[in-house]
């Protein structure tokens, strides 16, 4: 196996498309391991690109001992290119890797004009960790395609003969109905738009960052003591109910946490607090630990709240439905001992909405809308029982109720939300809650001017550390405008974390920050449906 993955590794030299394919046919013959195979063709494709680096680099030193080829190269205009490459590195770097023809002339002239190796080797395994899963894996994706005919034999002929086969079987049947070729246009814009790639593959520079982050301070449960009030950090895993508790009352939506068991008995004591707390119908309900909106419900009836907490696998918080009708996540932060925090971002949410025009049904509203398209099976799974309704004209009906990008809801940056009034009552706020440095506020509000005056805020619920500064998703902002506050926004989180660390907190030990993470990783998400 080792000899295997050496092969792999070197035989990106020559061609990295071939290994790549190489690689996923093994992956789908059962020969070799996903991330064995993945692993081996980016450490080649790693090297190949560092040697380009030094190839210009050193290279670049013995042309311009040549005359005729110094003359062509003038230094002034070596280090004009190499100051604009230095700021400009990452998007050269990760935009070459993704264009054909772009990465060797790109690559060689990093090396040519002096740019840091570890600048161009940071940014290069960034690349290299985006692109090479993507190959690789479509690559072992056609084999199982395929079939048999990838066992034939080893010949490059046939890979090409598997992946062409494998592209006419996916691609083709696409073609044949209104509603297929639909279904592959929403394919297709789903891939050119960032904000709707697989967590795993947009995370993957995140990850890198964050693991360097980790190395540079001395670990990764560094980030679990950058919230001391809140359980391990709030990396994953806290009560959303219990951190509701600490923060000021007039500022919070309240709520009651109902713990799972016996369904006739959980709804009693759901019904018996409604009638204590003065509540009505509609209420909204969610798991107390949860995640990316799931299992968000805005329940209206008597009935839909039995039907939910029948079927409610763990605690269940319930609070009084806030209509809003604006959301905003607020990010913010404040370093131990400072007398001031601040606001990082400001997140404005929108809810999707369509409107009748008397003619079409839900369905078909779904489906027409440019942006509501995209996320289509969402919406469509959440409002299956009155997809053919015909929404009169005028009408609006709603799509979502939980201010989560995965939920449907359209996030845009609220930078011109961000006035001193309002950083003074998130300020103002975050002190009083103990032990709360950095994380994102969720909050609805009736009035925008009010808003902006720090007086009407309706907390939702609070994010600790592993919160988002999730202005990142306006389909305005670049891939790397986005990687650069998610870069900012871990390294305020390990810097808070190292500073409360030397004021005596200690930080979760390794062993339990990797069972509530794997914990979070392999628990199913709770049913999604909002209405």
């Amino acid at each position: 196996m080792l000899l295997v993955l050496l092969t792999l590794a070197v035989s990106t030299l020559v061609s990295e498309d071939l290994a790549c394919v190489a690689a996923g046919t093994l992956i789908a013959r059962g020969q070799l391991s996903p991330i064995a195979g993945i692993v081996a063709c980016a450490a080649g494709i790693f090297a190949g690109d560092l040697g380009l680096w030094a190839l210009g680099r050193f290279g670049g030193d013995l042309a311009r001992r040549w005359p005729w080829l110094a003359a062509r190269l003038p230094n002034a205009r070596r280090w004009t290119t190499g100051s604009w490459l230095d700021r400009h590195a990452a998007t050269v770097i990760i935009t070459s890797r993704f264009t054909p023809g772009a990465r060797l002339p790109a690559y060689l002239t990093a090396g040519l004009v002096r740019i840091s190796p570890l600048r161009f080797g940071f940014w290069t395994a960034i690349a290299v960790a985006m692109w090479t899963p993507v190959v690789v894996l479509a690559s072992a994706q056609a084999g199982l395609a395929t079939g048999q005919l990838a066992t034939a034999g080893p010949g490059w002929p046939l890979v090409a003969a598997a992946a062409s086969a494998f592209t006419f079987t996916r691609v083709a049947p696409l073609l044949v109905s209104p509603a297929q070729r639909l279904a592959l246009r929403i394919r297709i814009a789903r891939l050119v738009r960032w904000e709707f790639w697989p967590a795993w593959f947009f995370y993957a520079p995140v990850a890198l960052w964050v693991l360097l982050l980790a190395l540079r301070h001395r670990g990764i449960t560094t980030v679990t003591a950058s919230n001391p009030g809140i359980p391990d950090g709030g990396v994953v895993g806290e009560s959303k109910f219990d951190i509701l508790q600490k923060l000021p009352a007039e500022f919070v939506i309240p709520g009651e946490r109902l713990v799972a068991g016996e369904g006739q008995d959980l709804f009693d004591e759901a019904t018996a607090c409604m009638s204590r707390r003065g509540w009505r119908f509609p209420v909204v309900l969610k798991p107390d630990v949860g995640q990316r909106g799931a299992g968000v419900r805005l329940i209206r009836t008597g009935a839909q709240l039995k039907s939910y907490l029948l079927t409610a696998a763990s605690a269940v918080l319930m609070q009084p439905f806030h209509e809003g009708p604006y959301e905003a996540g607020i990010f913010y932060y404040r370093c131990p001992g400072e007398a001031k925090g601040q606001i990082l971002s400001i997140t404005d949410k929108h809810f999707p909405i369509v409107e009748g025009d008397g003619r079409s049904t839900l369905r078909e509203l779904i489906n027409r809308h440019p942006r509501y398209r995209l996320q289509a099976s969402l919406f469509l799974a959440r409002h299956a029982h009155r997809l053919e309704e015909i929404p009169a004209v005028g009408e609006q009906v709603r799509l979502a109720i939980a201010g989560n990008h995965a939920q449907g809801t359209i996030f845009r940056d609220g930078g011109h939300l961000l006035t001193s009034e309002l950083e003074a009552r998130v300020d103002d706020i975050a002190r009083r809650t103990p032990g709360f440095f950095i994380g994102r506020f969720d909050v609805r509000y009736r009035d925008t001017a009010a808003f902006m005056a720090g007086r009407d805020l309706a907390i939702v619920e609070l994010n600790g550390a592993t919160a988002e500064s999730t202005n990142i998703y306006d389909p305005r902002r670049s891939l790397l405008g986005a990687y650069r506050v998610l870069f900012r926004q871990w390294s305020l989180v390990y810097r808070i974390g190292i500073a409360n660390r030397a004021r005596g907190v200690v930080p979760t030990p390794t062993r339990r920050l990797v069972r509530l993470v794997w914990n979070h990783l392999t628990t199913p998400l709770a049913d999604s449906i909002s209405d």
